[in-house]
């Protein structure tokens, strides 16, 4: 008798936070400054903005969901059987994941593990219309 990989349930991976997009958005508002200070000023609090967001907001893939918490509290929970595609944009520096349920569209900034992001995705929720 063999046991197949089916009857084994998939460990729920929560992703880590990557700080990478926020501190570049607030490091290159520092220079902006001597240009054009409004916009510097902008870039700055949407950088923070974003700080705040990776420190607290967490993706969690289950076996049957992408499940997002802020802090312990879920959120919001996006069902694998509601999606119908994903994309992570611009592979060289990931910057934002889209994902398409039945109904809505969604995009993300990429405040997690961009690597462990795509592995996720590519084990739990193979419907990308990739080549």
């Amino acid at each position: 008798m063999t046991t197949t990989s089916s009857t084994i349930p998939a460990q729920d991976i929560e992703l880590k936070p990557s700080y990478t997009i926020p501190l570049v958005l607030v490091i290159a508002a520092i220079p902006m400054l001597l240009v054009q200070a409004f916009a510097s000023l902008a870039i700055a609090a949407f950088g923070l903005f974003l700080l705040f967001q990776a420190a607290t907001i967490r993706l969690k893939f289950t076996e049957t969901a992408l499940d997002v918490y802020r802090s312990e509290k879920l959120i919001r929970r996006f069902p694998y059987q509601d999606w119908q595609n994903w994309e992570i944009f611009w592979t060289p520096v990931p910057i934002l994941f889209y994902f398409k349920e039945v109904k809505s569209i969604h995009f993300l900034p990429i405040l997690f593990d961009p690597k462990m992001l795509k592995t996720c995705l590519e084990q739990r929720c193979p419907v990308s219309s990739k080549p």
